[in-house]
């Protein structure tokens, strides 16, 4: 009875955490709130799973050399688990409660005794440490790229921009024909199921992200491995379960093994979690027991308990192995300075590499930038979107505005808020200083600036064409503008004079919002356009001499 408490409590805990981060998840967007002011923030601590991850905080304490507020929490993890082992995989991580959920469905590659060997322990369960180590030593050269693999990251960036991008387009593709359907109980239906959906999980607009499906694929593939291997990315490739499992290593909890009554049926390997060896004649392998209970409520003879200040034999350390160790140290050495060398830290760099407004200076931001995908999910107008060559390999699946699809909103500073490192500084919108009245003419003068707009005037209608537009002046959302319109006289194919409004841009006014570009008429290639230069985070790419 005692056992199968146990295993109800995990349960309980597991479903809770996933339902906690996937509802924090939903809320890492911007939502109506009744009686809202004009300052815009979240109504949920959606950094909370990365605030409570020691591996983020190691890997940001180790790449940055400071420790940034907040990431202290994940002491809440690393100590309990110098007491209890893996407790945080079995019990609390929403991905570990995924693969578990995956791995217990029905499988021809799991079945009988294929299921007990599947379960037993493999050596290619090592693999994790090396990539830890391999992503801790990259920090020590100045790279959070360890954060591809972080389990929070992974989960944020697959749900924020693929899986649920891929909901939202589904239902609405759905319910859109009902509300408009003649039979008036289906109508009704439909729409109050929508308001209800578009409360809670909908967004306001479809988002779009640029390698959305790329990312979707690589994670339901990761999903997918555990219906062949039980909870293969936690057994095989998971960061933070290596760091947890080489900590456990001094747990006072254990599996205790009554070899008098055991039989040797090897029912505790059929819902085996960890492949950590609960069977009889085995020892027990502590850094990979994730704590699930599993085994203990399967053994039909009562052999298998869990212990304090047990002693008993076990493999208390990875065993990893000096080759594997090696490989790790030298793939977290090399890789680093690979990256790096062909990738223009400074002027040689993409010139549309446009970060968020706050993030900071390029090599900072990619020693603390964990690729979750928080700022991506919360921007109102879907201006942020993950990198593919635009910051090099070190930089892949990093923030950047694309303004062709959404520009940066002048009151919004809601990526410096969701960020859990620090690569965007959290700032006010005063700091920001791009609204009216707000940071301008005070102690904040100078906004900050994501880059400059330049005109193609071989495909700008007034400039080329000879045609009338001002859209892009009409969307500069900045005062007094940046961009500022010309009389000028063109001839046209007839010989008449005609009188035309030529846009210009005032470089000391342009923030980089992306906004004309994103509002330009011609859909191929717009004739406005955005680049870096003049970002506030970069002395080496200012264009305009400050004034003594």
């Amino acid at each position: 009875m005692a056992r199968s408490r146990l295993q109800r409590w995990r349960r309980i805990s597991q479903i809770f955490f996933l339902l906690l981060f996937f509802g924090l998840l939903v809320f890492t967007s911007l939502r109506p709130t009744p009686g809202a002011t004009s300052d815009v923030h979240l109504r949920a601590p959606v950094r909370l799973f990365f605030l409570l991850d020691p591996l983020v905080a190691i890997a940001n304490a180790l790449a940055s050399r400071a420790l940034y507020r907040g990431l202290v929490l994940s002491l809440a993890v690393l100590l309990p688990t110098l007491f209890l082992g893996r407790f945080f995989c079995g019990w609390i991580c929403p991905m570990g409660t995924l693969q578990h959920l995956i791995g217990g469905m029905p499988s021809e590659a799991k079945r009988g005794k294929q299921r007990i060997e599947s379960n037993r322990y493999k050596r290619w369960q090592t693999g994790k440490y090396a990539v830890l180590i391999a992503g801790l030593v990259a920090a020590i050269f100045g790279s959070a790229a360890i954060g591809w693999l972080d389990p929070f990251s992974l989960l944020v960036r697959s749900f924020g921009l693929a899986i649920l991008p891929a909901f939202n387009f589904a239902v609405r593709s759905i319910l859109t024909p009902l509300e408009q359907s003649h039979i008036g109980f289906i109508k009704t239906s439909a729409e109050v199921l929508h308001s209800v959906l578009q409360a809670t999980v909908l967004e306001l607009r479809q988002p779009h992200f640029a390698q959305g499906l790329l990312l979707g694929i690589l994670f339901l593939v990761i999903l997918f491995a555990s219906l062949r291997v039980t909870r293969f990315w936690c057994r095989a490739l998971c960061p933070l379960g290596a760091l947890l499992g080489a900590v456990s290593r001094w747990s006072i909890l254990g599996l205790h093994k009554d070899p008098a009554s055991c039989d040797k049926c090897n029912r505790c390997l059929l819902d085996c979690q960890g492949g950590d060896d609960p069977i009889g004649g085995a020892k027990w392998r502590k850094a990979e027991c994730l704590m699930c209970m599993n085994c203990v409520g399967s053994c039909p003879h009562g052999s298998l308990e869990f212990r304090f200040f047990r002693n008993e034999p076990e493999v208390a350390s990875p065993d990893l192995g000096r080759r594997k160790a090696m490989a790790g140290l030298a793939a977290g050495a090399a890789v680093v300075p690979l990256m790096r060398a062909n990738t223009g830290m400074g002027k040689s760099r993409h010139d549309r590499l446009l970060r968020p407004p706050g993030a900071l200076d390029e090599t900072d931001f990619l020693s603390r930038c964990i690729r979750c995908g928080e700022c991506m999910k919360v921007c109102p107008n879907t201006a942020l979107h993950p990198t593919l060559e635009q910051a090099g390999l070190e930089g892949l699946w990093t923030p950047t505005v694309v303004p062709r699809i959404g520009y940066c909103e002048p009151s919004c500073v809601l990526c410096s808020e969701v960020c859990p490192t620090g690569a965007i500084w959290q700032i006010t919108p005063k700091e920001k200083g791009w609204v009216v009245g707000v940071g301008q003419g005070g102690a904040a003068s100078q906004p900050i600036r994501l880059g400059t707009a330049f005109y193609d005037r071989g495909r700008c209608l007034p400039w080329a064409l000879a045609t009338e537009c001002i859209v892009c002046e009409e969307w500069c959302p900045v005062s007094p503008k940046a961009i500022y319109l010309e009389e000028a006289q063109v001839i046209d194919s007839t010989g008449n004079t005609k009188t035309f409004k030529q846009p210009r841009v005032d470089p000391s006014r342009c923030v980089g919002c992306g906004a004309c570009e994103y509002a330009c008429p011609l859909q191929e290639r717009p004739a406005v356009y955005v680049t870096s230069i003049g970002e506030s985070r970069s002395p080496s790419s200012q264009i305009l001499l400050k004034r003594t």
